[in-house]
């Protein structure tokens, strides 16, 4: 098996600052966290998001993988502009290594990608619960944060891919319809899975706050037509708010990190807020 076919992004350098090397920042021993970035539904900017968080986690020093959870609709390989050889199907299948599938970017963090397209993996067999299984738990003896980029909606697979996870981060945008999605998913993660606690990413807000009146609004109605106690109740945490920002689209078109292009954006310096906060709460774990 011939080694993966990367592309050379431009190293990361954020304004003002020196590149973190990205050494595991957490206690030797402890099993690094699982992180699902899920959505209600589609174009919000969750895959784009998680690859920029990536970037960001790990210029704070951190060892962090991101896998494409898609696995019928992989697209974190367009996101970052990379040509693999060796895909989380060739994994599953027996054809190849994790070690193989998991591609080291010049942007600090590891990828480990999946083709898109293939049927037979966007259900859930037996085999494909077992091997996610195996491998999201080899990653976390291997990495300090593993971040899932599942899909979009509440399919056995999403569901499947966020059971795994310690932690989950729903992105939104305000348009009603995406809200609308990401108040279905929060309480089916409450009502299925049994979760006190999602966190929400705003992405796109117009202007300074809405995230938290956004927030706000969802966990009234959460308190009013989901949770049934004080005793068993769904928290929902606002991680912070991405600005409308012409630069991601930029990014977007030309297949590039935001944080590597345009770090100095408004848009990067929220991603890199945001990954403050979720390294704040890594450690305090």
């Amino acid at each position: 098996m011939s080694d993966p076919v990367i592309s050379s992004p431009v190293p990361l350098v954020v304004s003002g600052q020196t590149p973190v090397p990205a050494a595991g920042a957490l206690a030797s021993g402890r099993q690094g966290q699982v992180w699902s970035i899920t959505s209600g539904k589609g174009g919000v900017g969750k895959t784009f998001f998680t690859a920029n968080l990536a970037c960001a986690l790990a210029h704070r020093g951190l060892k962090v993988v991101v896998v494409d959870a898609d696995l019928g609709l992989a697209n974190l390989d367009v996101v970052l502009n990379l040509y693999p050889k060796v895909t989380l199907h060739d994994v599953f299948a027996g054809r190849a290594t994790l070690d193989q599938a998991t591609i080291p970017t010049s942007a600090g963090f590891s990828a480990i990608l999946a083709g898109s397209g293939l049927a037979e993996y966007a259900r859930l067999t037996g085999n494909v619960r077992e091997e996610f299984q195996r491998m999201v738990a080899t990653l976390r003896s291997r990495f300090d944060v593993v971040l899932l980029d599942t899909g979009a909606g509440i399919s056995d697979v999403v569901l499947f891919v966020v059971g795994m996870s310690t932690e989950v981060v729903v992105v939104a945008t305000p348009e009603p319809t995406s809200l609308t999605d990401a108040y279905a998913t929060i309480k089916v993660l409450f009502t299925q899975q049994g979760r006190s606690q999602v966190r929400l990413v705003v992405n796109q807000s117009g202007r300074p706050g809405d995230g938290r009146a956004i927030t706000t609004q969802l966990q009234q109605v959460l308190d009013r037509f989901v949770s049934t106690s004080k005793e068993k109740s769904m928290r929902l945490l606002h991680v912070g708010d991405i600005p409308a920002d012409s630069s991601v689209r930029q990014a977007v078109m030309r297949r590039q990190l935001m944080m590597q292009t345009m770090p100095a954006s408004q848009a990067s310096l929220a991603v890199m807020q945001i990954a403050a906060k979720i390294q704040e709460s890594l450690l305090l774990k």
